[in-house]
């Protein structure tokens, strides 16, 4: 048995013997760069305590990851189609495991802002290089099966990832979430060589730079623009918004006129591949802004610790897990259109099982929201992945992953903007008029309003005022002034957990208004999507749309429901 597989996929005269170990370290790597962010959301406390980061530091500390993750993906992977699909793999984990040791030793923000941006860029190689590999080593009567594991993968991640980071915190720093993945990207290098098969395009054309160049602006541009509009319309803001405008469209008139376009834009002209990347753009909005909140609201308003939240989350992790293995079932069955808008009305009926939350309620509350739109997301992101891919002929695999893997994180820009926004505003005037005619100081609401994590530290604040007094009372010789002392601390005490009452009770009706609107929107997108994805009886028609034979270019691996929607578009 030979150590390191060099044969070429392209040159294999049957299916490479080995394909579902290559899938494994595949998975493995999709896993860590996912858990990058959600492992995140437990830490970020300790390393706010430890660092000193302002909010505003911490926004960064998680979109400096995001920004190069999203804008580069589709350069990359047209770079991973022509030379090396493995060698762009490899270089991502690199990147990556570089980005995280720098992380785990630097003592500032600004240090960790630009080690999450290495572990961005490298997050870029790594993700459109795992599913084009994907697609690649498996035959098409196998590679639904293997898009169905990588994409329940993706969805686990999301779960995990609190879960590791809160076992770590138990015993160690918050530098520790990052050293993790140093062991797991050693593990994937030495898979890779020995169980993925180098792979790339065999008639790439050249790489058009223009193209690739523009999609970084124009990405990168409506990321800031996502990031910073929450916090008011400012210069940086519609800056952000004009370079993102103006540089769309000159990206798509470049791309139309262009011999050999990164992305044809007229592909979107394909209702199946149109209609599975609005669904990934909409689930990844409510998935990312609900586990935004949700986390949030074990945390701080049930008052778990790092681990307790990640156990928590565990319901999700399985439910995706049973809903992948029902989507392989049910797909061939079914449709994959009947598959697809299941998941997304799975989707808007969790959310819409949030919007009875309030100060009340307990963990059990949240079982059955997790656990539905944990299935949903099984249900919904294997057929739509295997959906965009599909609409890509061979020597494209990398740009197609980087398509769907774009639509997911811009999804999960846009509802961390929009749900996250919501949420804020929603708790803010929750909490103003909860304390209304306390006599709470001004600039002391402010802060409380300015996040629910700021909103338990005041009430803590006058707690802790509380508690002075009540030990000067003890301390004091002259009965009246111990009386007095007493009773103004009484006040304080009372006034602590009346503000933190109100904090909770806030929190918990801005969870409600935001899953409300959340489940809205992922509904009107249910409608949408079930009217733009073809029914199983349109092979002919669709055929004739595209300008192609049924199933040519067809890369769907059910080989059981092949739709001509996804057969290339030829301009």
């Amino acid at each position: 048995m030979r150590v390191f597989m060099n044969e070429p996929v392209e040159r294999m005269n049957g299916p490479y013997a080995r394909r579902w170990w290559a899938l494994l370290v595949l998975c493995l790597s999709l896993l860590m760069i996912v858990m990058a962010n959600t492992a995140l959301t437990v830490a970020a406390p300790s390393m706010t305590q430890d660092l000193g980061l302002s909010s505003t530091d911490l926004q960064w500390v998680i979109d400096g990851y995001t920004i190069p993750y999203a804008a580069l993906m589709l350069l990359f992977a047209a770079i991973g189609d022509k030379y090396s699909r493995r060698g762009a793999l490899v270089l991502g984990l690199v990147l990556f495991g570089g980005g995280a040791i720098w992380g785990s030793l630097v003592d500032s923000a600004t240090g960790v802002i630009a080690a999450r941006a290495v572990m961005g860029v490298g997050a870029a190689l790594i993700m459109p290089a795992t599913l084009s590999l994907v697609a690649a080593t498996f035959p098409r009567a196998e590679r639904t099966k293997a898009i169905t594991l990588w994409a329940g993968t993706a969805g686990i991640a999301i779960a995990a990832g609190p879960l590791i980071a809160g076992v770590l915190l138990e015993s160690f720093s918050w530098q520790s979430t990052f050293l993790i993945n140093v062991p797991v990207i050693a593990l994937a290098i030495v898979g890779a060589f020995a169980l993925v098969p180098p792979s790339k395009a065999t008639h790439a054309p050249r790489i058009d730079y223009v193209g690739g160049l523009l999609s970084v602006v124009w990405i990168a541009a409506l990321v800031f623009t996502l990031i910073e509009a929450p916090h008011g319309w400012d210069a940086k803001a519609v800056t952000g918004t004009v370079v993102a405008v103006v540089g769309l469209v000159a990206f798509v008139l470049w791309e139309l006129h262009h011999p050999h376009p990164l992305l044809d834009p007229r592909r979107f002209a394909n209702r199946a591949f149109t209609g599975a990347n609005i669904a990934v753009v909409l689930f990844f909005l409510a998935v990312f802004g609900a586990f935004y909140y949700v986390t949030q609201h074990l945390q701080f308003v049930l008052a778990y610790d790092a681990l307790e939240t990640g156990l928590r989350m565990l319901p999700l992790a399985g439910a995706v897990f049973a809903g992948s293995v029902l989507t392989g079932y049910l797909t061939p069955r079914v449709g994959r259109r009947a598959v697809i808008v299941a998941g997304m009305v799975g989707g808007t009926a969790a959310l819409a099982l949030l919007t009875q939350v309030d100060k009340s309620s307990s963990y059990g509350d949240f079982v059955a929201p997790l656990i539905t739109l944990g299935l949903a997301m099984g249900l919904a992101i294997a057929p739509c992945t295997d959906a965009i891919m599909g609409a890509f002929p061979e020597e494209e695999l990398g740009v197609g992953s980087a398509v769907n893997d774009t639509s997911t994180e811009l999804g999960g820009a846009i509802g961390i903007a929009i749900l996250g926004s919501l949420l804020s505003t929603s708790y803010s005037s929750g909490l103003s008029d909860a304390t209304a005619g306390s006599k709470l100081p001004a600039d002391a609401l402010s802060q409380a309003q300015d996040s629910v994590a700021a909103g338990y530290g005041v009430a803590q604040g006058i707690g802790d005022q509380a508690r002075q007094l009540t030990e000067q009372a003890a301390r004091a010789t002259d009965p009246q002034q111990a009386a007095q002392l007493q009773e103004q601390a009484d006040q304080l005490a009372n006034g602590a957990h009346q503000m933190a009452d109100a904090v909770g009770s806030a929190f918990a009706d801005a969870v409600a208004h935001t899953s409300l609107v959340g489940a809205a929107i992922l509904g009107v997108g249910a409608v949408t999507v079930a009217l733009l994805l073809p029914g199983r009886g349109r092979t002919a028609d669709t055929a004739a749309e595209s300008g192609s034979k049924p199933g040519e270019g067809n890369m769907s691996s059910a080989g059981l429901e092949k739709e001509p929607e996804l057969t290339r578009t030829n301009p």
